[in-house]
């Protein structure tokens, strides 16, 4: 891609700025739709939680503990949303069940509280492994960050590390296209740490602020695949120490709590610093997302509602819980 063909992107892409505000709007209304299978599936459960009882007590909280598992926010998440929530309760003098809808919606969100510094490597220059194993949506999650990241005017490089997985690089140099952004490969088989590598370097040379780095996803041999994301890290050690780094871990939220099981067993391979989840609109399982932010103690940075682009978005706990409990205003 030639540096004319950069500029003129960018400035495209500067121009489409404007309609930054509505599509903000427009991913709150996809991100309500896509969050419906999991609203059905603890809404109802809740309004009769909520109208059914006349005091709040023991059978009140039990009631609650049962909705919010059902969802897939897992017992201990659950437990701590609701030791918050009987406080809230004794401190403001709670009597009515009906009153703590809203409370209960503020400790599921303080559940969910994404650090100030939590997109630090956004700032560049900054390399970005994205680890998930296959079929999570891993590659199209790449190359969705990189175009959010295009959008907002910044120079993203993509490194097709993926050199197992049959048409990784395919798909990924699609994606790159969608994207707008220049993408490092090589063929099928060929050494991942050499791919980065060589994406390192080009990274320096053309002052790239994101270098995105999908990889293979093989988590069934761990061995194989910690040797690989070792080799990768030393690479990026060695040849860009001023960057800063991150490891995504994408998690498909149709599979609910297997997706915390499989972000422990990525995170005793690497040290993951955030989570994608994609696939919310799929499931009625979307719960998951509190379940791993607060068992992992890792934010959970971006969410994908849908097949466009512009359906990958960050996290946002406000949102969340919005879309989760249906609150439009």
């Amino acid at each position: 891609m030639s540096k004319d063909y950069d500029e003129e992107l960018t400035e495209e892409i500067s121009e489409e700025v404007a309609e930054e505000a509505p599509k903000k709007k427009g991913f709150f209304r996809r991100l309500r739709e896509g969050m419906a299978k999991t609203r059905s599936n603890i809404a109802s459960g809740l309004n009769s939680i909520f109208h059914g009882f006349s005091k709040i007590d023991e059978e009140f909280y039990e009631e609650l503990e049962e909705v919010l598992i059902m969802a897939d926010i897992g017992v201990t998440t659950t437990d701590e949303i609701l030791t918050a929530l009987r406080e809230k309760v004794k401190e403001q003098h709670i009597k009515e069940p009906e009153a703590c809808r809203d409370l209960l919606m503020e400790s599921i969100r303080e559940q969910m509280e994404v650090p100030e510094d939590a997109y630090d490597f956004e700032k560049g220059p900054s390399v970005v492994l994205v680890v998930g194993v296959n079929g999570v949506g891993k590659t199209t999650t790449t190359g969705k960050i990189a175009g959010l990241l295009r959008s907002e005017g910044k120079k993203v490089l993509l490194a097709a590390a993926d050199t197992f997985r049959a048409a990784a690089t395919e798909q990924l140099t699609e994606w790159s296209k969608r994207a707008g952004c220049d993408i490092i490969s090589a063929s099928e088989g060929a050494d991942p740490a050499a791919v980065v590598f060589d994406a390192v370097s080009a990274a320096k040379a053309r002052k790239t602020d994101v270098l995105l780095c999908d990889t293979a996803g093989r988590l069934h041999n761990k061995k194989n695949l910690m040797d690989e994301l070792g080799k990768i890290n030393r690479v990026i050690d060695r040849e860009y120490p001023a960057a800063i780094r991150e490891t995504l871990v994408v998690l498909d939220g149709t599979t609910g709590q297997n997706a915390l099981a499989q972000a422990k067993q990525f995170n005793e391979i690497c040290n993951i610093t955030g989570i994608v989840i994609t696939k919310l609109d799929g499931t009625a399982k979307g719960g998951i997302a509190v379940a791993i932010q607060k068992e992992l103690g890792i934010p959970v940075k971006f969410i994908g509602v849908g097949e466009s682009i512009e359906d990958m978005q960050r996290f946002d706990p406000e949102a969340f819980v919005r879309a989760l409990f249906d609150v439009t205003e």
